[in-house]
């Protein structure tokens, strides 16, 4: 249970400290942080995360992550669906709270509320084909770093800080595509609390993109480098 609630708050963070810097600061009047800030707010929410909790839960944060994990062997598959569920309910509290603060100012429009999107919805109107691609790709990268620097042989203390600093670079390439998924559970919380049906319509790319690229990674890691090596 302790590893759940780690989870659950984790994921809350995440949501809040990525998607709240998106919604409330990125076009802030003259001092908005842009792209650059809502990237590395993403990043800087694992970091933060990977050493408030990585002893208690690993900080997976992400359904594609414990899946990635799983089929890595480093996860035990008993868990994979406790802690998804985690994952899921922690980042649609932590977009509910982003919710209440938003609409606290007058004239505030929910709008996409920085959900994912392809096509029409896409930041650059990028193809769903695009974003696809983009998704499958950047989750690989992801699963592939977080492999590698949790490995046996890596020097663990660095590790939060590298996954960190993978995912604000993902962001920076991804934002103008698809407002950068490569998670399922901050997708699905965006979409709930966004204006209109079309992110919950959309979401389906990105669950299936991520999930596809972090079993790619879990099977790749596990060949290169398994744990089993001497």
């Amino acid at each position: 249970m302790k590893k759940l609630i780690a989870e659950f708050i984790g994921t809350l963070w995440l949501v809040l400290g990525g998607c709240g810097s998106a919604v409330l600061a990125a076009g802030f009047p003259d001092l908005g942080i842009g792209f650059v800030g809502v990237s590395l707010a993403f990043g800087l929410t694992v970091v933060t995360m990977a050493y408030a909790i990585g002893h208690i839960s690993g900080c997976h944060l992400n359904p594609a992550v414990s899946i990635g994990l799983w089929i890595g062997g480093r996860f035990n598959g008993k868990e994979l669906v406790p802690y998804i569920l985690s994952q899921v309910l922690g980042g649609i509290a932590g977009a509910g709270i982003l919710y209440v603060i938003a609409t606290g100012k007058p004239g505030f429009e929910v709008g996409g509320f920085a959900a994912n999107g392809f096509a029409e919805h896409s930041p650059g109107n990028y193809s769903m084909a695009s974003a696809l691609i983009t998704e499958i790709v950047m989750t690989f990268i992801f699963l592939f770093v977080i492999l590698g620097t949790t490995h046996s042989k890596a020097p663990k203390y660095l590790a939060g800080l590298a996954i960190g600093l993978c995912l604000t670079l993902i962001h920076l390439i991804s934002i103008p595509v698809t407002n950068t998924s490569v998670n399922p559970a901050r997708s699905t919380s965006q979409a709930i609390f966004a204006d209109g049906s079309w992110a919950t319509g959309q979401l389906w790319l990105f669950w299936v993109a991520p999930i596809i690229g972090a079993i790619l990674a879990g099977i790749v890691y596990k060949y290169v480098s398994p744990e089993t090596d001497n």
